[in-house]
């Protein structure tokens, strides 16, 4: 080395100083010359130098400013691998682990963006070896490391797919394995001390850290992350660990979930807090990890009520993992209520309006139509388990509020579906049946902009209630039993039927209209295309580009018309068939 004798004098400098009097440019030399002897390949050499006796005040001095160039070595799996690994190990022992763990906390916070997973596995054995070593305040400490690691961790993209998940190609997965292993001897510190033990300050503090570690792994990656209890992925088996951990640091899910937010979170309140309960709701219920243990005084109805908030927040995301734990929850926690039971009460809490709204937005604008499709099951068996009164109220908000022509065709085939249910003995109900139906039926035949109304768009709602007045007109003897009803009911079908019949001749008219000036335009092109062609072979080279941008175009628009027209006349038809069926009701005698 062309500089040995003045490497050996600061050796033999610092072998003599006291730690107190390093200044600032002794770490950072000793720094330099161990990163330049790893560069040179001598990381036999250095661990040599750090396992010598007369060296060991130099190395709890300072040997931890060599925890990160060791690291960078063990990250690019060098050849000195084993030799890095074991002047590490010789770290953890020597140096002063406040010392050491401010270097990994430092080390953490600069991870080079490209080997996040690769730094994190080298690291995270190493910090555990440290903070063991920590006697007070080690429950923060413990806390600044998860919680640094997690923002890292946070960077990677969540394997979303089971073959991403099996190849994780991000490290991700292996860095959570290795994050449960960590935790593990925290949690068995503070683990099985209930009666009348009275925690100290610093194992209270060290159950708020884990509990905020596990809440932070809730929301990521557990809700991104794709589960399935047939299969149990290494995030599964992650998932697991967590939730375990919750019971072992004396925090009940069951409290978690239905009383009031844990004080140990700084943010009880907040939504990333509800994201985090909701992906515990989800593991419980759904895919049933720690089930075993949940508290069976809990009856099917409480279990929906308190759900009712988490399938909320989870169905008003736009992620299609939280959608699709939203979906799955909401159908779990209505299937062990029984149909028909769910009191209107219910729908006067803020989680039971805001949940159905929530999955109307699935079934209307998720572009996903496996998400619509299981949207639209679990819509429907929300709708089973209301008792009359509350169908009655919920098809009234909902025939209000959906400005959707599919939602609204929909309730408009589940108020038939219920007038039939009522009329068997038994069933009888006035909200489908009585006065307070005929309010509900002028919401379904009713044209919102008048004879302006744009039938095309409003076409499903429209075919489902005119099949809707049929179906009641062919069974109206409930109704003929109150005059009242009866009279009222055929007021409401003609005035309905006549502004109908308006519209459709305006509707009709237009289309018809539009579809002859779409014939006239396209004979028009067609010529002019001929007369192109034949006056230059360049210009028909350009027609024919412009025949291939546009040729689907015209013939879209022929079919739409063509199906508008075919659509007024099977409503022309429909209407033509009520008043057939309404004049046979009154040639039958009373």
């Amino acid at each position: 080395m062309a500089n040995e004798d003045q490497v050996k004098g600061l050796i033999h400098r610092w072998q003599n100083t006291p730690e107190d009097d390093l200044k600032p440019e002794d770490y950072q030399q000793f720094k330099s010359l161990g990163s330049a002897g790893l560069t040179q390949g001598d990381a036999a050499q250095l661990l040599e130098f750090l396992q010598e006796e007369r060296n060991q005040g130099i190395v709890r001095s300072m040997g931890c400013v060599l925890m990160a160039p060791l690291l960078a070595q063990v990250v690019k799996k060098e050849k000195s691998l084993d030799h890095c690994q074991a002047a590490i190990t010789h770290l953890t022992r020597t140096c002063r682990p406040n010392q050491l763990l401010h270097s990994l906390l430092e080390l953490i916070e600069d991870i080079d963006p490209g080997a996040i997973s690769e730094t994190v596995l080298a690291l995270v054995p190493h910090l555990q070896t440290v903070l063991l070593q920590l006697g007070e305040g080690k429950a923060a400490c413990v806390g600044s490391a998860l919680s640094a690691l997690q923002r890292q961790l946070s960077r990677l993209p969540v394997p979303y797919t089971r073959p991403q998940e099996e190849a994780d190609e991000h490290g991700l997965c292996r860095c959570y394995s290795a994050l449960a292993a960590f935790t593990r001897p925290f949690v068995e510190e503070v683990k099985g001390r209930t009666g009348d033990h009275v925690a100290p300050a610093e194992e209270e503090e060290m159950r708020t850290e884990l509990f905020q570690f596990c809440m932070r792994s809730f929301r990521e990656p557990l809700l991104e992350a794709e589960l399935n209890r047939d299969r149990k992925t290494s995030l599964w088996l992650f998932a697991t660990e967590i939730m375990l951990t919750l019971p072992a640091i004396q925090e009940s899910p069951s409290e978690l979930l239905f009383f009031s937010p844990p004080k140990k979170s700084a943010e009880a309140d907040g939504s990333e807090s509800k994201e985090s309960r909701a992906c515990v709701a989800y593991l419980l219920f759904v895919q049933l990890i720690g089930i075993d243990s949940f508290p069976a005084v809990f009856s099917p109805l409480f279990v929906l009520q308190r759900n009712m908030d988490y399938i909320s927040q989870l169905l008003s995301s736009k992620k299609e993992s939280h959608l699709l734990k939203g979906l799955a929850l909401f159908a779990k926690s209505l299937e062990s209520v029984h149909d028909h039971s769910l009191p209107v009460s219910l729908l006067e809490l803020k989680s039971f309006y805001s949940a159905p709204q929530n999955l109307k937005q699935v079934l209307t604008d998720c572009p996903m139509q496996h998400l619509r499709e299981s949207g639209l099951q679990v819509f429907q068996l929300f709708i089973d388990k209301l008792d009359a009164e509350a169908k009655h109220k919920f098809f009234r908000c909902m025939l209000k509020t959906s400005n959707h022509a599919g939602v609204e065709s929909y309730i408009v085939k589940n108020i038939r579906n219920q007038v039939e249910f009522s009329l068997k003995p038994g069933n009888a109900s006035n909200g489908f049946l009585g006065e307070e139906f005929l309010s509900l039926l002028g919401l379904v035949l009713c044209l919102p902009q008048g004879a302006e109304t744009d039938l095309l768009n409003s076409m499903d709602r429209i075919m489902e209630g005119l099949n809707l007045l049929r179906y009641l007109l062919l069974r109206d003897e409930d109704l003929r039993s109150a005059t009242d009803v009866w009279e009222e009911l055929s007021g409401i079908k003609d005035e309905y039927l006549k502004i109908l019949r308006v519209c459709l001749g305006i509707s009709r008219g237009y289309y018809y209209a539009e579809l002859k000036a779409l014939r006239a335009d396209r004979k028009l092109k067609a010529r002019e295309a001929r007369e192109a062609a034949r006056s230059s072979r360049l210009l028909k080279s350009m027609t024919v580009k412009h025949e291939e941008v546009s040729k689907m175009s015209p013939v879209v628009q022929h079919q739409v018309l063509q199906s508008a027209l075919v659509t007024f006349d099977l409503m022309e038809s429909l209407i033509v068939r009520i008043e057939e069926i309404t004049e046979e009701k009154l040639k039958i005698p009373n």
